[in-house]
């Protein structure tokens, strides 16, 4: 289990302008669900966003402390 903020502040160290939004799915906190908003993600497919996210909470994921994980990213709309 994991804090939502310091899973919101791994992404941020990762994705320094990003917006993140972070929630516990089922009330476990190994259950998550993170909506992103980074400029980083413009001209990205959804995967390489994806990718960049996951990259963030590696030693989170690869530990179980998050046990899934569903995203929500995309680049900044003008």
């Amino acid at each position: 289990m994991v804090d939502l903020k310091q899973v919101e502040s791994l992404i941020k160290a990762k994705l320094p302008d990003a917006q993140v939004t972070v929630e516990d799915l089922t009330g476990g906190g190994d259950h998550l669900q993170a909506t992103v908003i980074s400029a980083a993600f413009t001209d990205k497919s959804l995967v390489q966003q994806h990718q960049l996210v996951y990259g963030a909470l590696q030693a989170e994921l690869a530990s179980e402390a998050i046990h899934a994980l569903a995203l929500k990213t995309s680049a900044p709309q003008n």
